[in-house]
């Protein structure tokens, strides 16, 4: 999509906030700009190093690192704001935590495919909404399978140190960058918010980066 407006995102899989973005994203271009093209571009953030294969248990995670001993209060915010965008959000479903670096190598190379965006929403919606292990290579092969790959070949990204390589070497990049909390939006190459940003400011960036983007055509034209 060369005409397209780009928009950059940088996400974890496993960050609640990361997911309420991308629904809101979704649901701002579906709802108030149906006719603009857009081409989302998603880049890997790695929130947590060295998750065993096993995974981490949340509440554990969350008592360790914030002295948070109820993980309803952890959960309360993004829940809302999920449900405040029409998106019912439980995160008391999935208790634990699974390295990502196999979901994202399989991201990536969706990218070349065209089904960069739907197969990141979807794996994250799988894990969030359907509380499966999005650490498993055959778990990721099944989803990867409806977006434009064969499942043994899926499964072969989501397990090779290559492409682990890949993700790590992408993941500092976005760090070198500056992307420091996720989700974090850059609209057509300018504008940049992060966070748990409401749809009427993802609106407002898209709006100014689609009226830019008319703008300097028309310099160039003239």
């Amino acid at each position: 999509m060369t005409d397209a407006l780009i928009i950059d995102l940088y996400t974890e899989i496993t960050c609640p906030w990361c997911l309420v973005g991308q629904f809101r994203l979704d649901k701002v271009l579906a709802e108030r700009f149906p006719h603009l093209a857009v081409d989302i571009h998603h880049h890997p953030v790695l929130l947590l190093a060295g998750v065993p294969a096993a995974g981490l248990y949340i509440p554990d995670l969350l008592r360790s690192r914030y002295g948070i001993t109820d993980p309803k209060v952890a959960f309360a915010r993004p829940e809302g704001e999920a449900r405040a965008s029409g998106l019912k959000l439980d995160l008391s479903r999935q208790l634990w935590a699974y390295a990502t670096q196999p979901a994202h190598a399989l991201i990536l190379a969706a990218r070349e495919r065209g089904t960069q965006h739907r197969l990141a929403v979807a794996i994250t919606e799988a894990y969030f909404l359907d509380a499966m292990n999005i650490g498993d290579a055959d778990v990721l092969a099944g989803i990867a399978a409806d977006h434009g790959f064969e499942r043994t070949e899926a499964r072969a990204v989501a397990v090779d140190p290559i492409q682990h390589k890949r993700v790590e070497e992408e993941a500092a990049r976005s760090a070198a960058a500056g992307v420091r909390s996720v989700p974090h939006f850059i609209f057509g190459g300018r504008a940049a918010i992060n966070g748990g940003r409401s749809e009427d400011e993802i609106a407002l960036h898209i709006q100014d980066a689609a009226r830019a983007r008319v703008n300097q055509r028309q310099s160039i034209g003239r």
